[in-house]
């Protein structure tokens, strides 16, 4: 018997080479307790590529490494494994930037398995549900989720609980010029003013208006009164452009819905510039339509 178990044992060595078993035998000693938390040398662990946050408070970090020194880690960081003893942090930036300022060697971190998709789901997913992330990194966050792990807003509002419009109020902001954008994430201005923002058509008013928050200080009340001041502006302006069709045009107008059958639109404004068109609601009412001004 023991003849045949060695037979089989030089079999297996055949197939893998002995130091590959080896080599797997001490990963699997090595290995942390997937699941569980492990202390892990710091050395081993990198950043998060993909990590929405890009500007840490020097000072804030000093403070939470003193804290770190008195007490430890109390809330375990989250990694994934990437190859034999590396890692890459998933959860938990700022405790790992810290404990980088301090005398440890290792840190508590719970290691999951995740692809690279789901390492970045769960990373955005965390950074959005802490408190102090500004509405930028926010945006950013929710955008990567839609564009790069393919999730719908519907189901991202499930996973951080919040609405549909609270998410695309966010994902707006994306759209204003880059030196407003700077503006927000910089706390140059609120959340609140760049919502107002954002119902600005012509990005020359939007940077205006901005100029004139940076400069005199305006709350998000005093800008919501200027947009919505903007705004009716704009509205009268339009009005003006459109006037009544003189007689002779109606006349015209009333003729031709006749002949045709159908609506006609005609828009002039006070210097006799504008449209005329057609309304038609199938294929065929606009094939009798072309057929009607060919054979004129």
């Amino acid at each position: 018997m023991n003849a045949k178990r060695s037979a089989l044992g030089r079999g297996l060595d055949a197939l893998l080479d002995s130091s590959d078993i080896k080599n797997k035998e001490e990963d699997i000693l090595r290995k942390p307790n997937r699941g569980g938390v492990a202390d892990i040398p710091l050395s081993q662990i990198k950043a998060n590529p993909d990590q929405p946050r890009k500007d840490f408070d020097k000072d804030k970090l000093e403070q939470l490494a003193e804290s770190i020194r008195q007490q430890g880690i109390i809330q375990p960081i989250t990694v994934r494994k990437i190859s034999r003893n590396r890692y890459e942090l998933i959860s938990g930036e700022r405790r790992f930037r810290a404990s980088q300022l301090t005398e440890l060697k290792e840190i508590p971190a719970y290691v999951r398995e995740a692809s690279n998709e789901q390492a970045l789901e769960m990373a955005l997913v965390e950074n959005i549900q802490r408190q102090d992330l500004n509405a930028l990194e926010i945006a950013l966050s929710y955008q990567h989720l839609i564009q790069d792990c393919n999730i719908s807003m519907d189901d991202i509002g499930e996973r951080v609980g919040k609405n549909r419009s609270t998410i695309n109020n966010y994902l707006r902001l994306l759209k204003l010029p880059d030196i407003i954008q700077s503006g927000l994430r910089d706390s140059k201005i609120s959340m609140g003013h760049a919502r107002a923002l954002i119902n600005i058509e012509s990005q020359q008013e939007q940077l205006l208006i901005y100029e004139m928050i940076t400069s005199k200080s305006l709350s998000v009340r005093q800008v919501e009164d200027l947009v919505r001041k903007l705004q009716n502006k704009e509205q009268k302006q339009s009005v003006k452009t459109t006037v009544k069709l003189p007689y002779k045009y109606q006349q015209f107008h009333n003729k031709l819905k006749k002949h045709y059958g159908n609506e006609i639109v005609i828009k002039r404004n006070a210097k006799g510039k504008g449209h005329l068109s057609f309304e038609f609601k199938n294929d065929a009412e606009l094939e009798s339509i072309i057929e009607k001004l060919l054979n004129r």
